[in-house]
């Protein structure tokens, strides 16, 4: 089933959410600040973006900002970043079996689906 990692007061995510609702494939969603995904779970999301751990962090947030920015920080410590303060993870994430895209610009999410 494919899944969408989804934060409402976030104008891309809602864009990726009515991406999915007009395929009329079933979806499950994920609030993702509510139902923190654990630091294996992001791992198995980064490996299936093909993407580094720092690639998946909104960059422009505040919490990054003021306490990670211009440190030296491994995976983990990225990992570990994103678990402790979920509104650094990008969004919207859509997962669909073993693809998965960062749905910006929305349209990327045609490909997986």
């Amino acid at each position: 089933m494919i899944k969408i990692y989804h934060n409402n007061r976030c104008s891309k995510s809602r864009s990726g959410l009515e991406v999915l609702e007009k395929s009329g494939k079933p979806f499950e969603i994920v609030k993702y600040l509510k139902d923190i995904p654990s630091a294996k779970e992001l791992k198995d999301i980064i490996k299936l973006l093909g993407i580094k751990p720092i690639d998946l962090v909104r960059k422009n947030e505040v919490v990054w900002k003021d306490n990670y920015k211009n440190k030296d920080l491994s995976d983990a410590d990225i990992i570990k970043a994103m678990v402790e303060n979920p509104k650094l993870i990008e969004r919207p994430i859509i997962i669909n079996g073993n693809k998965a895209v960062i749905g910006r610009p929305s349209e990327v999410i045609l490909d997986i689906i």
